[in-house]
């Protein structure tokens, strides 16, 4: 029998938790944490793997933000991230990719860009940059031309031959993602942990109008991709929210969750028709949403950057263009600015044009730069809403649990997961803690979604139920959607 309810908004125990931005990130180190980067730093410049940045390389390559990543992402076990990184600065060179990036044509680039996820020009509550992609475009018309192109790339980096053209022009993406998008999103001030680097982003992936024979001749491509960018672009997705997933998705999704490591399915969220408005507002702005998903933002898929209003007041154009150009751009560091630089090539002649500047706090993202940012104390630390948290110690799951009975919504703290140090803020106390943020009351929660590292099993998803049905081992009288959900409420567990 299905549930009345829709289940719970939750976290399941996963790296997400231990590591959810901005933990694990810059100003947000435990003490171990610390150490452990000034370690993996110190081996890899031995290993002759990293060279820290002079004041004017470009901005956002090779600081500790960028090493935190890969330690992120191997648990900060030093030899696990010692071997990714090295694989991955063997790839880089094997594939030329910063010669890619700086060379390749203008054209070619945008054609990929179309094609896949799209920075919106807007930030989530936290700063973190959201992304959309609509998966219908990949079609196999468009994806025979695309593949056809890509052979034919303008480009001057020479490549190993082992990573087809379609997947490297890809990777220029990610470029821009690490070289241009976090950079400009680091630099705004206008965020709760300012100090910390943005190092991640949202994806909003619309997979709505996408057939099983589309999923099915997308397998291999998607897969490579996903796997790649893994292995080569550690932790630089944050939350990954799937919408307009199909009634087939759950057997869609046993063989494309095999893609990803489980740190990166503890991210992402599969979200019901009627919970996408709530649950994208509980995390986004709605004046940062499209319109599409129930924001108001005049944003469609293959649109340039729509910016939001906050970075536009930081950036000082140069010349009378008054925004940002097409193709590859990257940011170089100059004092306290950092000044965005146009390249690619255009007609076959390469580009090399200043655009715009922005001012910065950060001087190159290092631990041991000039203005250090602190690691976590154990000192608590005052939030606005007058509730004391301990900094970087905050690591409870978010169970807004609505009974059978229809009790109100409450906070339930994972034992599992916090030295049970820390004190959960009760609901009348006007807050919830939301994977490691404390916010207030007021901001809309989201109603129900379930994590990708839990079988989806026969959860509905018609567009116009107003329910979420699934089937629990054989149970099928639980009150919330998912096992994690059910077994940690007390009230079912009891009944155990």
């Amino acid at each position: 029998m299905a549930s009345e309810t829709a289940g719970p908004a939750h976290r399941v125990q996963s790296a997400m938790v231990e590591y959810g931005y901005p933990q694990g990130h810059l100003g947000h180190l435990t003490p171990h944490e610390e150490q452990t980067l000034r370690e993996f730093k110190a081996l890899v410049i031995e290993k002759g793997l990293y060279k820290p940045a002079a004041a004017t390389d470009e901005f956002g390559t090779h600081d500790d933000a960028l090493l935190l990543r890969f330690l992120r992402a191997r648990r900060f076990h030093v030899q696990d991230a010692l071997k990714q990184f090295k694989d991955t600065e063997d790839w880089r060179a094997a594939n030329q990719i910063d010669i890619l990036y700086e060379t390749i044509d203008v054209d070619d680039y945008d054609a990929t860009r179309v094609l896949y996820p799209q920075w919106t020009g807007r930030r989530d509550r936290r700063g973190i940059p959201v992304y959309i992609f609509e998966v219908k475009h990949l079609h196999a018309k468009a994806m025979a031309a695309y593949e056809k192109s890509a052979k034919t790339t303008q480009s001057k980096a020479k490549t190993d031959s082992k990573i087809p053209p379609k997947l490297l022009r890809l990777f220029a993406l990610y470029e821009n993602l690490i070289r241009f998008v976090m950079p400009l999103c680091s630099a705004m001030a206008d965020r709760e942990n300012s100090g910390t680097p943005i190092t991640q982003s949202n994806n909003i992936v619309d997979i709505s109008g996408v057939g099983l024979k589309q999923f099915w001749n997308l397998r291999a491509h998607m897969q490579d991709a996903s796997q790649l960018a893994t292995a080569h672009y550690p932790e630089t997705l944050d939350r990954i929210f799937i919408i307009g997933a199909p009634a087939f998705f759950p057997t869609v999704w046993g063989w494309i969750k095999r893609w990803f490591d489980p740190i990166t399915t503890s991210k992402i969220f599969i979200l019901s028709a009627h919970d996408v408005h709530s649950t994208l507002r509980s995390f986004i702005e709605p004046a940062n949403i499209p319109k599409k998903y129930g924001g108001e933002l005049d944003f469609n898929f293959g649109d340039m950057p729509v910016l939001d209003p906050a970075l536009e007041q930081v950036v000082e154009w140069r010349g009378p263009q008054k925004d940002f150009p097409h193709g590859p751009l990257f940011w170089v560091a100059r004092g306290d600015k950092i000044d965005l630089k146009a390249v690619g090539s255009v007609n076959g002649k390469e580009r090399s044009e200043y655009v715009c500047s922005v001012e910065t706090k950060f001087k190159g993202h290092n631990l041991d730069a000039e203005e250090t940012i602190p690691a976590a104390t154990n000192a608590p630390e005052e939030k606005e809403d007058g509730v004391t948290v301990q900094e970087g110690g905050l690591q409870t799951s978010q169970i807004e649990a609505q009974g059978t009975s229809g009790e109100d919504a409450t906070v339930i703290q994972d034992a599992a997961i916090t030295d049970g140090s820390t004190a959960v803020p009760s609901e009348s106390e006007g807050v919830v803690v939301e994977s490691g943020e404390v916010v207030t009351a007021t901001r809309p929660e989201p109603v129900s979604f379930v994590t990708a590292t839990e079988d989806l099993n026969k959860l509905s998803l018609k567009q116009d139920e107003k329910t979420v049905e699934t089937e629990l081992n054989g149970v099928t009288s639980s009150p919330h959607v998912t096992i994690t959900a059910n077994l940690l409420d007390p009230a079912v567990s009891s009944q155990g």
